[in-house]
């Protein structure tokens, strides 16, 4: 069988190709990739090349597929797990298998035969022996897809710890009914932890978002609401903190006066780590969530509160098979919504120039469809799109997109599938 997909050569070497994929072996599955949410994680592995420690040396010659946030159906199933896994099946996929003899190796980071950014792929027996390829019960695609970013979202939920005093034991999750802060809140990720930590299981009572740009603020409001906060028993509150003398003093004030239980930084700023760590009440954990590029990155951190409040720091890169079978789960059940995190729609044909230029795209997640041949458009944008070209495509987009609040939904993916000039 024939697939297409965006294959990883070298330093800023991607190439769109078509090539020829084996019959399967008895301990691997063929499957049709439908959708792949582009991270910046694709980005660092696509300008540093071989010299990412997740993409093998020998990429000149032995090109990987990038893309490892995806979803899509199995097509065949080898015979060792067909008592698992049936035809037409959706699934999702958590790249970080963690292989003892390879931790590093992961789809869309380090193999010739599967990543997010095909039309079919070859999953190899590894991701089944690691309990990595899951399946789905979703309607829509994109949801499994930003399950990945999820699982990231809510690993760090349950990464955060307090501790027992009594038993010196550490109380792993955010504290119930405790006071949380986001920091640099309204990101894509950001959005992500408003909305699982409003929806989930565990929950606080008081929520309290910051970022200085008023009108991504102003965005979230409208998509995570105060009042379908409150009616899950979280106080919602979004801050600008670039208009505030005090920040830390005022949102203290929220909490009366006390400090959080747990704090979560979303951008790898110096002054908004320690923001953070001023924000932290006793025995209260602060998650440094946004990943650095520097490798010397630093903050400064209170010891004294360390020694005599309890302060804790820790840090999430990524979720485990678990977090991902919860965003799945909480995907299909409709509690949370992956799509208020997407900014932009396009084919596979827009994921070189997107993954190259990524940190320089406005807006938030990029999703593609593999099958579909369509520039990265923001969703804003279809409605002038549609006008400019003629084009009936992006009008209807825009008209369903508006009728669901301006974001991306199952009806736009379903009219996108059906309508969508194919690859």
């Amino acid at each position: 069988m024939k697939t297409k997909a965006v294959r990883l050569y070298g330093q800023s070497d991607l190439r769109l190709e078509e090539f020829e994929l084996p019959e399967i072996k008895e301990n691997e599955i063929l499957a049709r990739v439908v959708s792949d949410s582009i991270c910046m994680s694709s980005y660092k592995a696509a300008i540093q090349g071989a010299n990412h420690k997740r993409v093998p040396n020998d990429i000149d010659v032995n090109p990987i597929i990038i893309g490892h946030e995806f979803c899509g159906d199995i097509v065949k199933v080898g015979a060792k797990w067909s008592h698992l896994f049936k035809e037409g099946m959706k699934f999702g996929i958590q790249p970080a298998m963690n292989l003892k003899e390879n931790p590093y190796i992961a789809p869309g980071y380090s193999y010739t035969k599967i990543g997010g950014d095909a039309t079919y792929v070859i999953i190899p027996n590894e991701v089944m022996e690691s309990d990595c390829l899951i399946p789905y019960d979703g309607e829509s695609y994109f949801k499994a897809s930003l399950a990945e970013p999820m699982s990231c979202i809510i690993a760090g939920y349950h990464e955060n710890y307090h501790s027992d005093y009594d038993n010196h034991a550490h109380l792993m999750g955010i504290k119930e009914g405790g006071a949380v802060a986001i920091l640099a809140g309204v990101g894509p990720m950001g959005l992500g932890a408003v909305d699982y930590g409003i929806h989930g299981d565990r929950k606080p009572s008081l929520m309290v978002v910051t970022d200085i740009d008023q009108a991504r603020l102003d965005r979230a409001a409208t998509l995570l609401t105060v009042e379908d906060a409150a009616k899950h028993g979280v106080k919602l509150v979004y801050v600008n903190t670039s208009s505030i003398e005090d920040p830390v003093k005022y949102m203290k004030d929220l909490n009366g006066g006390k400090g959080f239980d747990d704090v979560f930084v979303y951008a790898p700023v110096a002054p908004l780590i320690e923001q953070g760590d001023a924000l932290l009440g006793e025995n209260g954990c602060l998650n440094f969530f946004a990943g650095p590029t520097k490798t010397d990155f630093s903050a400064k951190f209170n010891f004294y509160d360390v020694h005599y409040s309890f302060h804790r720091i820790t840090g999430t890169s990524g979720g485990n098979t678990n977090d991902l079978r919860e965003a799945l789960k909480l995907s299909g059940e409709g509690r949370i919504n992956p799509a208020i995190m997407i900014s932009h729609v396009g084919g596979l044909d827009s994921v070189i120039d997107t993954t190259l230029n990524l940190p320089n795209i406005k807006g938030a997640k990029k999703l593609a469809y593999t099958h579909v041949s369509m520039p990265m458009t923001a969703i804003v944008d279809f409605r002038k799109v549609g006008e400019e070209t003629g084009d009936k495509f992006y009008t209807d987009l825009a008209d369903i997109c508006d009728r669901h609040n301006g974001i991306w939904s199952d009806e736009a993916e379903k009219y996108l599938l059906a309508n969508a000039k194919k690859i």
